[in-house]
């Protein structure tokens, strides 16, 4: 197997990783920077401290008539007094050389030649012998000056140097560098710990979803909660979708055989009356029979095709064909005039030219199939079917607005959110398996349309109103 880099698995980890080797970047980055910065300083203060020297001497000697040198006792350091003590001085002149007290015992790198006048020059470091005869290293500062106190007859040049052992500049820089990296030091380690603080605090809101989660999981909630930062926001927002998904989705599992048998008991129900008409006239009565149980198996077959596919599917197409309104509803009603033949009802068609359901098939028999058998159910003797074209949107499809009245005892505004919730029946007297208005909801839910359920303005009883919007 090839070579594989390192990767932590933990994200913060992977953070904590990062910053550190950032942080050590970037401390010795400053610190080489404060270094030099240092170092350039020290140095730039060396040259400024022997010009300072070589000012001194310049405003403290004298010369004779015959270009003889005068020096002061006492030079502007004590160290030009002390042999080898690391602070030189040298004065080179057109005739003679003069060297301070210092001087004498090291061997000092060689002076060429004289500067011009008002020529500075900074050299070093520059080799040299110490006293003892090991070797070392001086920085040298010059300057050329012009003796001229006894008129432009008698003046002449001189240069002054000024030496200093490299050592002293060394010393100061590694007295710097260790200071320097012990606070840099520091300060890594308190930064380095204040990061893990502030990791973990950044990261306590991903914890806690972790922990939702793991209660979701085992039961204690529901689903995620909405308070989380909005950069986690689209990840929770997904898992509640999806766990909003699954539960719907096992919901309707549940349901299918529910709605399934739902379905099936009309046609049941017709074959149920068939069996049991009057069987005078034989022949005319098996012939009618033996038609309406190929009518009645068709639709049970259509029916389980359906569910079964729904339960699939988990929704409905949104680029299905149009499907006629008018003869769907014919084919239910003629089921249904069979069922409940001994009430004599009359349904009326109130059907708008040319309108059409955008669907599919089997949820506009279920549709209308349940809000039909529901008004024959409870009317006296008249039930009426609306259907007409909803609301409309430019460049879309328009939508559907389908209302079925009865004229039998209606609902009382208090009692529609218990009608319409699964397993309840508006009269426990009366037999059904009290779905059917659920499998409506669910349905018109589904094609996010809206059913109202209201007093019937024509008829006196019930009025259900199904309105779908546009675009379908």
């Amino acid at each position: 197997m090839g070579f594989r880099p390192w990767r932590p698995r933990s994200l913060k980890a992977r953070q904590l990783t990062a910053a550190s080797i950032s942080l050590v970047a970037f401390l010795m980055l400053a610190g080489f920077a404060l270094d030099r910065a240092f170092a350039e300083t020290a140095q730039a203060n060396l040259r400024q401290r022997l010009a300072s020297y070589a000012m001194a001497y310049a405003d403290n000697i004298d010369f004779g008539r015959d270009g003889s040198l005068y020096t002061p006792e006492l030079g502007p350091d004590p160290r030009f007094h002390r042999p080898g003590s690391g602070l030189y001085a040298e004065v080179v002149m057109p005739n003679g050389h003069w060297a301070s007290l210092s001087a004498e015992g090291p061997l000092l790198p060689e002076v060429a030649g004289q500067l011009e006048p008002r020529q500075e020059r900074f050299d070093g470091p520059l080799a040299m012998t110490q006293i003892d005869g090991s070797g070392g290293e001086v920085y040298r500062y010059g300057i050329g000056l012009v003796w001229a106190e006894r008129g432009p007859d008698n003046e002449f040049p001189y240069t002054i140097f000024v030496m200093e052992d490299a050592q002293i500049l060394a010393a100061q820089v590694r007295v710097f560098r260790a200071a320097l990296w012990v606070y840099l030091g520091g300060a890594g380690l308190i930064l380095l710990l204040l990061q893990v603080v502030i990791l973990n605090w950044s990261l306590r809101p991903l914890q806690r979803v972790i922990a939702e989660l793991t209660r979701v999981q085992r039961g204690q909630l529901q689903r995620m909660s909405e308070r989380h930062p909005r950069e986690l926001e689209p990840l929770t927002e997904s898992i509640n979708a999806l766990i909003d998904s699954e539960r719907e989705n096992l919901e309707r599992q549940r349901n299918t055989l529910a709605d399934l048998a739902h379905s099936l008991k009309t046609p049941l129900a017709v074959l149920r009356t068939q069996l049991d008409a009057d069987t005078d006239g034989a022949v005319a009565h098996d012939q009618a029979l033996r038609e309406e149980v190929d009518v009645q198996l068709k639709r049970m077959s259509d029916l389980v095709s359906y569910q079964l596919a729904r339960a699939a599917s988990g929704g409905h197409k949104l680029f299905s064909a149009p499907v006629p309104i008018e003869s769907s509803a014919e084919e239910i009603v003629r089921g249904l005039e069979k069922v409940y033949a001994s009430k004599n009802v009359l349904c009326e068609f109130e059907i708008e030219p040319g309108v059409q359901f955008y669907g599919e098939a089997g949820d506009l028999q279920e549709l209308l199939g349940n809000l039909l058998e529901n008004a024959f159910k409870w009317a006296r003797h008249r039930v009426l079917l609306t259907a007409r074209s909803g609301p409309s949107a430019p460049n879309r499809r328009a939508g559907l607005q389908l209302a079925v009245d009865d004229d039998g005892p209606g609902i009382v505004p208090e009692d529609v959110a218990r009608v319409l919730q699964r397993g309840v029946r508006g009269d426990e007297r009366v037999q059904g398996h009290g779905i059917g208005l659920s499998i409506v909801q669910d349905l018109v839910r589904d094609y996010r349309g809206d059913l109202q359920v209201a007093r019937s303005p024509e008829l006196g009883g019930a009025r259900f109103e199904v309105t779908l919007p546009p675009g379908l």
